[in-house]
């Protein structure tokens, strides 16, 4: 993920910080973690690292959390990893989340992967994740917008995986982080829950 940054929620690049690997696998997108391993080398490993997880192939055919194998190889997962966490794409059924709350508050960091830009469905993956009461980091990859970035923030979003192109263009991306710092009632409007009254 070299030609990746990691942006918090202030528009810090947090890059250098970042401890995550992601699990390699056939439909790992670019950008979800800056280390790429397979769940061979993570065995192999000496040391215990923070491992992304892609939610779907835990997942039977039916939505629900699998068992069997699946489950084993993913409990030797978290034994072998410091911190685990998932990386979902957003074009996921979000009404589904709610009877995988018991997984997903366990994860440390969740990556909402966005396969298009006209697809606003992390929105409410992320919006989903916080009414579920989820306290850990909430990540956003791909085809996202950089005007959408403050309302992702609004619902929830912790941290944003941008490209190189995004971060070298004119755009001043800080405005991004502060595009609804306006008054509303003499409160910030970035601050308001995402349905408050004016």
């Amino acid at each position: 993920m070299a030609n990746h940054h990691i942006l918090d929620s202030s528009g810090v690049d947090i890059s250098a910080q970042d401890s995550w690997h992601a699990l390699a696998t056939d439909t790992l997108p670019d950008g979800i973690a800056s280390i790429e391993l397979t769940l061979l080398e993570l065995l192999q490993k000496q040391e215990k690292p923070d491992v992304l997880v892609p939610l779907a192939d835990l997942l039977d055919g039916s939505g629900a959390m699998a068992t069997g194998l699946v489950k084993e190889v993913y409990d030797l997962i978290a034994q072998h990893s410091s911190r685990t966490g998932l990386w979902v794409t957003a074009d996921s059924d979000t009404e589904a989340l709610t009877a995988l709350s018991e997984l997903l508050l366990k994860q440390t960091l969740i990556v909402i992967h966005v396969p298009k830009f006209a697809d606003g469905r992390g929105f409410s993956f992320a919006q989903t994740l916080r009414q579920l009461a989820y306290q850990g980091e909430i990540r956003v990859a791909g085809a996202f917008g950089r005007d959408q970035i403050a309302y992702l923030l609004r619902v929830g979003v912790d941290s944003f995986v941008l490209s190189e192109h995004d971060l070298q263009s004119d755009f001043d991306i800080s405005q991004a982080f502060t595009a609804l710092a306006s008054s509303y009632g003499g409160r910030n409007a970035a601050d308001l829950p995402m349905f408050a009254g004016a």
